[in-house]
């Protein structure tokens, strides 16, 4: 449960960035923002905050759970249409603008909103909430911190049961089950295992192919713990590989180490992403690293900022980013390495501890 300070924190600094906008209310429908917000976990809600009163409605089947995790909220049990109990509070607050998440609804809602709200002029408010969200406070960190640690742990489960013979889809399910036995209750995205040729494919998720001796075998993973994900990449190998992916696994590594290292306060997305890329690229590798170098992550798997070649966005302490550059040849096979991280002054928080050596197994 997020701690009450924190969510006191969080209240306060929404309602000053929409005093910012000239705003005095926001419908907040996304449901990682609503969790963020009031520190409701279930999956129905909306949040309905003003300058002075913050509501949140949910239906009967949440209503206890609401009270219990949300307690700075006045918990509303809506009308069987939402709606009609949103109209009920706009009226009864005398709300003239009311600002939206535009880019979490659909154009045929936002259509009923406006059919429904006729004394409120309805105003997008934008990715406010997941801006905010794209710094962690300390407790998150400390969740971030514990996700990260199933997932080393789990990988480091599994790697002695990797054998000739067994599938990508075993391989899968042994993290998974893994990852929940020590607490996780589910994998943060479907889990990637691709060996062989097959690891030529960035996001190959696991099949039935079964493993063979020479395979680099890259398994990308992540445990959804207390609502925060991990995301954590290793390649490894079944036996000796092609030497030419012995090379690729130490221009990865270089890139992943040197990257790692640059990824501070004040540098922008895109000026990380080309501490890696101009390693890759310069050795001879142009074309081969075709995604962005990472990602922010929190409630989401996928979230603010980007590691990227677009990435315009100025890094800040405390944001949770991951570092995954990647080599993929077709015909031959691909490597990628990925960490977790914390943004920092000069020198970035590492969670992640599984070993970055070669492994041949």
């Amino acid at each position: 449960m997020t701690d009450i300070k924190n969510l006191n924190a969080r209240l306060v600094n929404f309602r000053n960035k929409l005093a910012e906008m000239n705003l005095e209310s926001a419908l907040i429908t996304k449901r990682e923002n609503y969790m963020y917000l009031s520190g409701f976990t279930g999956t129905s809600a909306n949040l309905l905050i003003t300058d002075k009163k913050a509501y949140l409605l949910t239906d009967f089947r949440y209503m206890e759970q609401s009270a219990s995790q949300a307690p700075l909220f006045e918990i509303v049990q809506h009308k069987p249409d939402i709606n009609d109990t949103i109209n009920e509070i706009i009226n009864s607050e005398q709300i003239r603008v009311l600002g939206f998440e535009d880019h979490d609804l659909t154009y045929s809602s936002f259509k009923v909103l406006s059919s429904k709200f006729k004394t409120a002029e309805l105003k997008g408010i934008g990715l406010t909430v997941d801006e905010m969200r794209s710094i962690k406070d300390e407790q998150e960190i400390e969740i971030i911190s514990k996700a990260v640690k199933v997932a080393d742990d789990a990988l480091m489960q599994v790697l002695p049961l990797i054998k000739p013979g067994i599938t990508e889809m075993d391989v899968a399910a042994e993290l998974e089950y893994r990852m929940k036995k020590l607490g996780a209750t589910a994998p943060s995205f479907e889990t990637i295992v691709a060996s062989g040729l097959r690891s030529s494919m960035p996001h190959g998720v696991a099949s039935e192919k079964k493993l063979e001796l020479g395979d680099a075998i890259t398994i990308d993973f992540g445990a959804l713990y207390n609502h925060y994900c991990s995301d954590i990449t290793r390649t490894v190998f079944l036996g000796q590989p092609d030497k030419r992916l012995i090379d690729i696994y130490n221009i990865v590594l270089e890139a992943q180490l040197t990257a790692e290292k640059g990824a501070v306060r004040g540098k922008t997305g895109r000026e990380v992403d080309k501490i890696a890329r101009d390693i890759i690229y310069g050795k001879g590798f142009e074309g081969k690293f075709g995604h962005g170098l990472g990602h922010g992550l929190g409630l989401e798997i996928h979230e603010s900022p980007r590691l990227s070649m677009g990435g315009d966005k100025v890094l800040q302490n405390n944001m949770a980013v991951t570092v995954e550059p990647g080599i993929y040849v077709e015909g031959l096979g691909g490597v990628r390495i990925e960490d977790t991280i914390i943004i920092r002054d000069d020198k970035p928080q590492i969670l992640t501890q599984a070993p970055k050596d070669i492994i041949i197994l």
